[in-house]
């Protein structure tokens, strides 16, 4: 169902993901590697956070970037796309 996802929709047509790696892709890797049952859970898990509602803030002790979700989960750098980490190099 992914493969036919990106077959249909162009990148640019697609949703922007909050994530660094892209939701279909996130769910298409952990399918992959972990089966079917755990890829439905990475899409769940995705679908309901990868929306807005969240929070970008700066970490006091070291300086980076982090975002907080809509359910309070937190996400470091490493998980944030590009654009909210570096908006002018986005545009």
């Amino acid at each position: 169902m992914i493969r036919l996802y990106w077959a249909t929709f162009p990148k640019s047509k697609r949703r922007k993901c909050i994530f660094k790696i892209s939701c279909s892709q996130y769910v298409y890797q952990i399918t992959n590697k972990e089966g079917f049952y755990k890829g439905l859970m990475a899409l769940k898990y995705r679908y309901y956070n990868c929306r807005g509602g969240f929070h970008i803030s700066v970490d006091p002790i070291d300086g980076r970037k982090i975002m907080i979700l809509s359910n309070f989960n937190v996400l470091t750098e490493d998980d944030i796309s590009e654009r909210f980490i570096n908006p002018a190099k986005a545009s």
